[in-house]
Formats: C-alpha cells, sequence, structure tokens
C-alpha cells in the first residue's frame, strides 16, 4: 500500500519516449503543466538523460522540467537543491544505480521534499532503478536469466515510499523470475512485483492498475509451505513450494491489501 496521498507510476524501465508515450502522458496529465523535476540521481554519468525526458515530455505539453543531480551527499543541504523543489507538481527518478538514489538523498532534505510532493497529491515516478528504489526494501543486485542460488541476492532499504511490496524491473526481459521468488522466499510478508519494459504499475491507496505494452508479475509467499532459503548452504539452488503468481497486462487492477485481482467492471 502506498503512503502519503499523491500517485506512484512505477515503470519497468525503456519506456516509450518516442510513439504513444503511453506512460510518460500518464504522468504528464498528472502533473498538468505543472513544474516536473526530473531526478538523475541514480546515474554515475547524467549527461543526456535529462535531454531526452525534455524532448519526450515537451511533445506532451509539460515544458516546465527542472533537472535534480547531486554528485555528493552533502550537495542535498544546500538552498540550491531545495529551490529546484518550488511549485513542483511531480518528481521523475530516471534509470542507473538504486543504490546511489537510496544512499544520496535518504533522510535528507531532498527525501523529505520528495515525500511531501507525494503528501500534497503530487505524482512520483521512477523508471527502472526509480521503480526499484519506491519500496521499503529493494532489490540491488542479483543474477538474471538463471534459476536463484541462495547467497546471490542482494537487498538494501528503499525510500518506502509503497509499503509491503518488493519491485524489480526489466522483469522478462533479463529474466528476473528467479531472483524475485528469491526475495519472496527470505521475507514472505513482501509481495513481489516484476514489472516488463515500457510498463508501468499507478500506484493510488491500496490499488494499482497495470498500463503499458508487457506484464506485471505478482508473486505472493502468504501460502508457502516450504523453502530451503533458511537452511542450505549459499551456492543451493532455491526450493519454494505453493507460490502464488499472478500475471496481469493492460487495464488490470490489483488489490495490495486483498493480494487479489479484480474482475475487470
Amino acid at each position: 500500500m502506498a503512503d502519503g496521498s499523491g500517485p506512484l507510476v512505477i515503470i519497468g524501465g525503456h519506456e516509450d519516449k518516442e510513439g504513444k508515450k503511453r506512460i510518460l502522458r500518464e504522468i504528464a496529465e498528472r502533473v498538468k503543466g505543472g513544474k516536473l523535476v526530473i531526478a538523475t540521481v541514480a546515474s554515475h554519468e547524467p549527461e543526456g538523460y535529462f535531454d531526452a525526458y525534455r524532448k519526450a515530455f515537451a511533445d506532451l505539453g509539460t515544458d516546465n522540467l527542472v533537472e535534480l543531480y547531486v554528485h555528493e551527499r552533502g550537495e542535498t543541504l544546500e538552498h540550491e537543491t531545495s529551490a529546484i523543489f518550488e511549485g513542483a507538481a511531480g518528481i521523475f527518478f530516471t534509470g542507473g544505480d538504486q543504490l546511489r538514489i537510496s544512499s544520496q538523498i535518504g533522510d535528507t532534505p531532498v527525501e523529505k521534499m520528495v515525500r511531501e510532493i507525494h503528501r500534497r497529491g503530487g505524482v512520483v515516478a521512477g523508471t527502472s532503478a526509480g521503480a526499484s528504489v519506491m519500496s521499503e526494501t529493494m532489490l540491488v543486485k542479483g543474477s538474471s536469466q538463471e534459476s536463484h542460488r541462495i547467497g546471490d541476492l542482494h537487498m538494501a532499504p528503499g525510500l518506502g515510499l509503497v509499503r509491503d511490496v518488493i519491485i524489480d524491473q526489466h522483469f522478462a526481459e533479463r529474466g528476473r523470475f528467479g531472483r524475485l521468488l528469491g526475495a519472496v522466499a527470505q521475507n514472505p510478508r513482501v509481495l513481489g512485483i516484476g514489472i516488463d519494459e515500457d510498463t508501468a504499475i499507478v500506484v493510488e491507496g491500496a490499488r494499482f492498475r497495470v498500463i503499458g505494452a508487457g506484464a506485471v508479475y505478482i508473486v505472493d509467499g502468504t501460502r508457502v509451505t516450504s523453502s530451503n532459503i533458511a537452511e542450505a548452504s549459499a551456492d543451493r539452488t532455491l526450493s519454494i513450494h505453493d507460490v502464488t503468481v499472478h500475471v496481469l497486462s493492460d487495464g488490470d487492477v490489483f488489490d495490495l491489501d486483498r493480494r487479489r485481482p479484480l474482475r475487470p467492471a
């Protein structure tokens, strides 16, 4: 469930910037012509990110964009950084390294301003690394395109804008089903959400709606009866029984509290 009162737009990466731009259009419609902060914090080399989004959003009637980037955590304390957020209607976290977002802005005035935007109903969006950082615990690293090995998973605290979930991105394209299973096996309380490229979930309150070209995979460990996550050696392949999996596509709605897809009206 999302904290605050504004929507979260959580994107699996490589969203369309030149065609119909369904996901970026969703963000633009939520901003309603107001200022949109493009946070390129996740990238070690942010050159080009802001220009690409400025062009894409200009075509959608959203041309009041400003870039947020910090080389060092101390820059979050500067007045010039705070001024970027004045009058902002939303913030968009671009891709890169999710650990860089959490380590540079976590528990700083910048994080407080992000939460304030969310609290007053503004949109908070993130793609790729910017998607993973939305949850309380975020996936940082783990092997893709192979069965999960128990010791091959690294997680860290995220921003916690949505609770009781863990989010993975570039999901089908990079074969990340195994590592999401591993994350859920470690803590079946959390709901695993894997989001394909050019696909997003729009979270409002306790529900989200899927938009885009790909699928969203839900891994629910509530009914798991057995796993070897605690007993096996680190190089052992994960074993887990009675996992619930849902696959959602464009237009589907999911209830995070009930952990159930909702039937179309």
